[in-house]
């Protein structure tokens, strides 16, 4: 498989700066860097900026995880605390060290 692949498209919605918002960055990052280092995007959407982007994922809590690519497209909600729940969530392996 190459790289292009395994590349993961991920949308993070938010509503300000919480602290809830923070920490479901902060763990997504983490959980990125060490299961697909360099195979990923993350894109950040503020509802408070960008209401109307709301839509067209259906989100109805935040902060919510939308991956994108590779399909299915999945959604988890809440602060991404549980690695275990978000790999899952996402499909991602555990990168065996």
């Amino acid at each position: 498989m190459t790289t292009e692949d395994n590349f993961w498209e991920l949308r993070l919605y938010v509503a300000g700066k919480t602290a809830k918002s923070i920490a479901a960055l902060t763990n997504l990052k983490r959980y990125c860097e060490e299961h697909v280092p360099n195979q990923y995007k993350i894109e950040v959407i503020d509802l408070l900026v960008h209401p109307q982007l709301a839509e067209g994922d259906q989100i109805l809590a935040i902060p919510t995880l939308v991956k994108k690519i590779p399909e299915p497209i999945r959604k988890i909600i809440g602060d991404l605390s549980n690695e275990e729940k978000v790999l899952v969530g996402l499909n991602i392996r555990p990168a065996t060290h």
